[in-house]
């Protein structure tokens, strides 16, 4: 713990210049980020830069060891490699690589982000971008445009037995966050919507 401590404020001192850097717990070690991009893990006491395409010729030449962590027993090879100590003293280099990984990692985020579909918001399963497909909201876009309560009654129109679980998981998914993580103020707002919309329903349907 104390030398992956002392690594990361290493990693910040020498690595200033790439603007403030975050540190989070990740695969049992620590990540390092750039306004939440993460370019690099501290694991063991050790300095691991994320690979991309730029950097990968300097990754064979040097021969730089990646990281492993054990997933079911088995170890597993992560696209981080090892800051030897030679690398530590070329200063120069060692920003330069980092900041090429800080750049390749802020590509693949808006790569991701670009081709992110239904099912890969918080609370979506694939079933659910089905059916959210079928009543005409296919994109996260139109998604947002619309809103929960809007697509939640035109999933309704297909089907009267929807709950208001799906209403939250919709809501959550726009937000961003697992549906047992909203407010308690939206919570309880989306209930007082749904108990008024199933409350109109009944009446429509007596008269």
């Amino acid at each position: 713990m104390s030398d992956s401590k002392s690594q990361i404020e290493k990693a910040r001192h020498q690595l200033a210049e790439l603007g403030e850097i975050e540190c989070r717990s990740q695969f049992g070690g620590y990540s390092l980020a750039v306004e939440s991009v993460v370019f690099a893990l501290v694991a063991e006491g050790e300095l691991y830069l994320r690979a991309c395409e730029q950097v990968k010729p300097y990754i064979v030449e040097r021969k730089m060891e990646p990281l492993h962590f054990t997933k079911r027993g088995m170890p597993v090879a992560l696209d981080y490699y090892r800051v030897d100590e030679p690398l530590w003293n070329e200063h120069g280099q060692l920003l330069a690589l980092s900041r090429l990984c800080l750049q390749g990692a802020r590509q693949q985020r808006v790569r991701q982000q670009q081709n992110q579909r239904l099912k890969d918001l918080p609370n979506l399963t694939i079933r659910l971008e089905m059916l959210l497909r079928q009543v005409g909201v296919s994109t996260i876009a139109m998604l947002k445009e619309q809103g929960a309560r809007r697509c939640w009654l035109k999933l309704r129109a297909c089907n009267n037995n929807l709950s208001i679980k799906v209403l939250f998981a919709l809501e959550g998914a726009i937000a961003g966050r697992h549906h047992e993580a909203l407010p308690e103020s939206v919570k309880t707002e989306l209930r007082q919507w749904y108990k008024e919309t199933l409350r109109r329903e009944a009446k429509k349907q007596k008269s």
